[in-house]
């Protein structure tokens, strides 16, 4: 689609030195506390970035839903980006772009905070709808507040469609299909989980997609539990909760795909839906036990989230114990 070619530019190119953003699976990161202070534990944080890198996973994101970023000051959310950065650097991985949650409830507070992104070393953004205002956010100013963002942030931008974090707003395709003609405005994540729309923006950006670089639009699945049916409907990648515990199969299954083996992709899929939706119904303490449970670090979320009793610990890591098991095979 000629109108959104100059997003291939803002997509790699809107600086000679930004990471392209390549198909494939990205994950929310979590931010690490300690368990007696709940200070942010810089250490686990890196130690964490790097482990995800060296599974395979083609980008990452800070301050995202699963990195509670609103427990965090704004110099804790510089502190956690800088960090993962740094982390996949020192690790030789350069070429694994950062992306962070910067969404505020005002046009110049958000373009601040894309601001202090940059600075700490990301090289695009994550932003939901404004919301709290919720009866004042019809579809002229969600299109006024993505617009105006994105004409002041130094970092270009992915709109991120969770009706969930947003007071319900559940932006349609016609309306991420307006934004996205913003030179400035690189991708979108479908945390609605509609593949159906989808489908029609991918289709309408000309996305990239595992086979075509496309205009360089990327269009995001926003679940582990979606990662092949992402891929038959022309998307870029998946920006994945579940990838902080099951990075390898969430790669495979991605991978089976782009292949052409459809049927191994899918029977893969069946496991990984069925262990995601363990970590989906028990969220970021859940997601916090299973990597405590099966690589020996996570610890707990900020309070008020609750830490899970011992018996929910061990129902989080028997949930996920089967696609474990193809996970620690790969």
């Amino acid at each position: 689609m000629t109108s959104n070619g100059t997003n291939g530019a803002a997509n790699g190119h809107h600086g000679n030195d930004r990471t392209p953003l390549r198909p494939g699976i990205y994950s929310p990161t979590m931010s690490f506390f300690d368990p007696d202070t709940e200070e942010v534990d810089i250490p686990t944080v890196k130690k964490h970035a790097v482990r995800l890198a060296e599974a395979g996973l083609v980008g990452l994101v800070t301050m995202g839903s699963n990195g509670e970023a609103v427990h965090l000051s704004r110099a804790e959310k510089t502190a956690i980006t800088r960090a993962t950065r740094e982390a996949l650097d020192e690790a030789g991985y350069q070429n694994v772009p950062v992306i962070v949650g910067a969404s505020e409830h005002g046009i110049k507070l958000t373009i601040e905070h894309c601001q202090e992104a940059a600075a700490a070393g990301g090289e695009y953004v994550l932003l939901v709808p404004p919301s709290y205002y919720r009866y004042a956010m019809d579809e002229d100013a969600i299109y006024e507040y993505f617009t105006k963002v994105a004409d002041g942030s130094p970092l270009p931008v992915i709109l991120y469609n969770y009706p969930g974090a947003v007071a319900g707003i559940d932006m349609d395709s016609d309306l991420i299909i307006k934004l996205a003609k913003h030179p400035n405005i690189v991708g979108t994540k479908f945390t609605c989980g509609n593949t159906g729309k989808l489908t029609r923006v991918a289709l309408a950006t000309n996305a990239v997609t595992t086979q075509d670089n496309g205009s360089g639009y990327m269009a995001f699945g926003g679940m582990a539990d979606f990662t092949a049916q992402t891929a038959a409907s022309g998307g870029s990648g998946i920006i994945a909760g579940g990838a902080n515990v099951l990075p390898k199969v969430c790669v495979k299954v991605w991978n089976l795909w782009a292949e052409g083996k459809y049927d191994e992709a899918l029977k893969l899929q069946k496991v990984l839906s069925k262990g995601d939706w363990v970590l989906t119904k028990t969220a970021i303490p859940g997601t916090k036990s299973a990597i405590q449970s099966y690589y020996g670090y996570g610890g707990y979320a900020r309070r008020p989230l609750k830490r899970l009793p011992q018996e929910k610990v061990e129902f989080v890591a028997d949930g996920i114990r089967e696609v474990m098991d193809v996970e620690k095979s790969l």
